[in-house]
């Protein structure tokens, strides 16, 4: 683990340079860990892939304060487990022409449509960081045999609720947008409400569930507005 100062208001938090479910969770540790410790004048905690940012008031507090917080956090063992996780399953149709891409990465994997339908519903994924647009979560956890690069030729409007495998990662898109993944299915599901108590359905250090659904449950959801899901905490 290193840290190094971001600028006048911020540190870094670095961990090993690959990523990988292991590292997530450490990251997700030390991040709730800062959270709870409520030092005098951090302004946000933001946990990524392999590294954690601390904004702070330079005016409050200053780097090496928050380095000297970090370095006792991180050797207490007490802190390195990852608190427990909400459990969120999002359901999805997979095929037909809510998923385009499918048989591209069928063909891409050497798997039968089917089979990349079930093993993508049968992995356990974590989010590890927010990013791109209000809502969309980077997911590590794609099974090796799933991977896909990303199209040639990015899409200029991929639909919301559009679950889409990009490389080594899956996600799904929050809202209309360009998007160059893989698209495979998609959910009724609303991951991104502005007019919500609390907008964003994922959070980073979430596990996440694809579960498969019939394309009528999907049309009965949607006329339901049914477009949100409950959540718990993993045990």
């Amino acid at each position: 683990m290193t840290i190094r100062p971001l600028a006048e208001s911020g540190v870094l938090v670095e961990f090993a340079d690959v990523i990988e479910p292991a590292i997530v969770e450490r990251v997700m540790a030390l991040s709730a860990a800062i959270a709870a410790a409520r030092p005098a004048g951090l302004l946000d905690v933001v946990p990524s892939y392999r590294t954690i940012l601390l904004a702070f008031d330079p005016v409050r507090t200053d780097g090496d304060i928050l380095t000297h917080l970090v370095r006792r956090l991180a050797g207490d063992t007490a802190v390195r487990a990852a608190p427990a996780a909400r459990a969120v399953t999002i359901p999805v149709v997979y095929g037909s022409e809510l998923g385009p891409d499918l048989d591209d990465v069928a063909t891409h994997t050497g798997l039968s449509p089917a089979t990349v339908c079930e093993r993508h519903a049968a992995a356990s994924y974590q989010v590890a960081c927010m990013g791109f647009a209000p809502g969309f979560g980077f997911l590590v956890g794609l099974p090796p045999g799933l991977a896909t690069p990303r199209r040639q030729t990015p899409r200029t409007r991929v639909p919301a609720g559009s679950v889409a495998i990009g490389g080594a990662q899956t996600g799904v898109y929050p809202a209309d947008l360009p998007g160059g993944w893989n698209i495979i299915g998609r959910t009724p599901v609303t991951l991104f409400d502005p007019r919500r108590d609390d907008p964003f359905l994922l959070q980073p250090g979430d596990a996440v569930r694809f579960q498969a659904i019939a394309a009528a449950d999907f049309k009965a959801m949607v006329s339901d507005g049914d477009s949100s899901i409950p959540e718990e905490a993993e045990p």
